[in-house]
């Protein structure tokens, strides 16, 4: 099981890992990006970590 976390403080709101999420658990509003579904259903493929310019999304195994 793969868990995603989003660090807002480093988000520079450029939405390209909401887009990039192929499970759709991340959401964008207020100018970051979001954890919206359940963070456990992430299937942990890495797409989000790959788009994000400022290292702002971990993704753990538990």
């Amino acid at each position: 099981m793969f868990i995603v976390s989003i660090d807002e403080d480093q988000c520079s709101g450029c939405n390209s890992c909401t887009e990039g999420c192929p499970a759709h658990l991340l959401g964008f509003s207020d100018d970051k990006a979001h954890v919206i579904g359940d963070e456990s259903e992430c299937m942990g493929c890495e797409s989000c970590i790959s788009v994000c310019p400022t290292g702002a999304i971990t993704i753990s195994e538990m």
